[in-house]
């Protein structure tokens, strides 16, 4: 990420789990000098930092997931606040294509198709399933207009970056679609799109919206 930043001329700072411990590094002091903060952190600490950030005045791009639970409380912070956010379960522009990909071929589940969601990741990621895969399954469901949801299968092997795969089922033939992650760059690329797109604007969105005009 910091990598990332960098090459498209931003001045980082990097905070870690020892700077930021109790959200030390996060104060609005801390920030005066900051734009925008990026955080994929753990859903054990995200929430504390988004709040520690939206009431310093703050930008923020949130790639960390499991805290959607909270997501109509800290629309309203970021609304009262006045800051700009986006969030995403995953900020690559590829897998964005892939969600719009798999509502379109969703029309399957009212054709005789049943259906499932694989995903792969390497065996340090703590959550599963993914947050991607959840935001596919949720994404299918919607578009297809069908009380279904398909299940979903993890897999947690080797340094595998992210894979994820929609399978189609009928008597007839079977519809795979893939999205496979070759490295962690293309996230780390739509995350610091995404703060720039947000300079200067203020409310509450999610990528998936905003992709188009990075």
């Amino acid at each position: 990420m910091a990598e990332v930043a960098a090459a498209r001329k931003h001045h980082v700072r990097v905070a870690g789990a020892k700077e930021n411990e109790a959200c030390a590094a996060l104060t609005a002091d801390n920030l005066r000098d900051i734009d925008a903060v990026i955080d994929f952190t753990t859903p054990q600490c995200v929430l504390a930092h988004i709040e520690a950030c939206v009431k310093a005045g703050k930008n923020m791009v949130v790639g960390t997931t499991g805290w959607y639970a909270e997501i109509d409380r800290i629309r309203a912070l970021v609304e009262q606040r006045g800051t700009g956010f986006v969030y995403a379960a995953n900020f690559s522009i590829g897998v964005s294509l892939f969600f719009e990909i798999a509502r379109a071929a969703a029309a399957a589940l009212r054709h005789d198709y049943s259906g499932q969601i694989f995903e792969r990741h390497h065996v340090h990621k703590k959550d599963a399933p993914s947050g991607t895969a959840i935001a596919i399954q949720h994404a299918i469901r919607e578009a297809s207009g069908q009380d279904e949801t398909l299940e979903i299968t993890s897999f947690r092997e080797g340094d595998v970056v992210g894979l994820h795969e929609v399978v189609f089922e009928s008597s007839a033939d079977r519809i795979f679609l893939c999205h496979d992650a070759k490295s962690r760059r293309g996230f780390a690329e739509g995350a610091v799109r995404a703060a720039e797109w947000l300079a200067g604007k203020k409310g509450f969105y999610d990528f998936k919206d905003v992709w188009r005009e990075l």
